[in-house]
């Protein structure tokens, strides 16, 4: 039987993407190294959309960077994390899993971060130019590893 998180809001995001990075999970742990590293968008201009090696070293570093730009805009200084391509589906899987541990411990060290802000003027602006509240980082960012996981069973159909 699924268990969820009691904390309201915050569970609810967590759940959901933890859910989200689960599905992802599932979706890679078959891949060979083969298929992992192949070049399946050879047109593409943006180099992080090439292979699914590409594709997952984007996410996980995406899903540190939302919660650096949470936590910087608390005051920290946090550097943002580089891309590191991997060679196995099991190593991505490893990093996913901590991935969404760091993220889970904002929670943990800003128990009372507030979810929601109205005034546009103390949204968070990211390194891409958007504003968001917190909520809306992780609601981006759940939707992040659902457009690239789709993107992915693309990818495995072209290949396979």
């Amino acid at each position: 039987m699924k268990t969820y998180r009691n904390n309201g809001a915050t569970g609810a995001l967590l759940d959901e993407y933890e859910k989200s990075i689960l599905e992802l999970i599932e979706l890679i742990r078959g891949i060979s190294d083969s298929e992992l590293s192949m070049i399946v968008d050879e047109k593409t201009k943006d180099p992080s959309c090439r292979s699914i090696q590409t594709i997952l070293s984007h996410v996980v570093k995406a899903g540190y960077c939302y919660v650096v730009e949470i936590r910087n805009s608390l005051g920290e200084q946090i550097v943002f994390p580089q891309h590191e391509l991997r060679n196995s589906s099991a190593e991505y899987i490893d990093d996913l899993k901590l991935m969404f541990a760091y993220n889970e411990k904002l929670f943990t060290d800003y128990p009372q971060i507030k979810l929601e802000e109205n005034d546009p003027d103390l949204k968070i602006k990211v390194r891409w130019g958007q504003h968001y509240d917190v909520e809306q980082l992780f609601e981006h960012a759940i939707v992040h590893i659902l457009r690239h996981r789709r993107q992915i069973e693309r990818f495995l159909l072209k290949i396979r």
